[in-house]
């Protein structure tokens, strides 16, 4: 009989982030970065199987306390 070794495949996360509009293309990229560093740090792997979904939510698509986020946090 042989010895076979089975290759450990490494599941990466998907980390999802879902916020308000408004934030600049250079505050998502250090944010991407920053989550991916974190989570590499913490818990290891390869910073490439690392994926990271940004959802920008509109205000009036958000409802908190029973109100929706446009009326509680007016601009």
């Amino acid at each position: 009989m042989t010895a076979f070794k089975r290759k450990r495949k490494t599941t990466m996360p998907i980390i999802r982030v879902e916020m308000f509009t408004g934030r600049s293309e250079e505050q998502k990229r250090a944010l991407v970065r920053d989550l991916t560093d974190a989570f590499v740090n913490a818990a290891g792997g390869n910073p490439d199987g690392v994926h990271v979904v940004i959802t920008d939510v509109d205000k009036g698509n958000w409802g908190s306390g029973g109100q929706l986020c446009s009326d509680r946090f007016p601009d």
